[in-house]
């Protein structure tokens, strides 16, 4: 551990002479090696213990050669993809075709099919932003009616 102490005063010694900048370079180089080869932990030490107390520059050129020997830091786990939104409307049959009953321009649509079975309601999710259209389950659909009975923006014409 000699060595190693003796390459810190070189770094004390280089740190303050930009004529040195090639031999400074080399010595933070060697370090660098030897805190990556076997008993790297003592040499990190070392280091680390000679930071207290040292000037600045002196200070920098050894932080320099603890993170130049750090391990990489592990690579960030990729983000889950977000979900869709539940924008996935359950097929119809051909035959049925949607017709719009009811239109809120503050954020809730009605469609239901040709024959009146299947009902499905379009609104903006909150977490997204984005429109979602969901089918209603058919004991709903009547409490559904029942809670926009007094309201304006049924659709004049459909029989809702």
């Amino acid at each position: 551990m000699q060595a190693v102490e003796e390459q810190i005063t070189t770094i004390r010694q280089c740190a303050h002479d930009p004529s040195r900048e090639d031999e400074l370079e080399a010595v933070k180089a060697r370090l660098v090696e030897l805190i990556k080869g076997p008993g790297g932990g003592k040499v990190k030490d070392l280091i680390e213990g000679a930071l207290k107390g040292e000037l600045l520059e002196v200070r920098w050129e050894l932080e320099d050669i603890l993170e130049a020997a750090a391990p990489p830091p592990p690579a960030p786990e990729p983000e889950p993809e977000p979900e869709p939104a539940a924008t996935h409307v359950p097929e119809a049959d051909p035959q049925d075709e949607m017709v719009m009953v009811y239109d809120d321009p503050r954020g809730l649509v009605l469609h239901r099919t040709t024959d009146g079975t299947r009902w499905f309601a379009t609104q903006v999710d909150p977490n997204t932003g984005q429109p979602a259209t969901f089918e209603l389950p058919p004991e709903q659909i009547a409490a559904v009616q029942q809670q926009l009975a007094g309201s304006p923006y049924w659709v004049v014409g459909t029989g809702a």
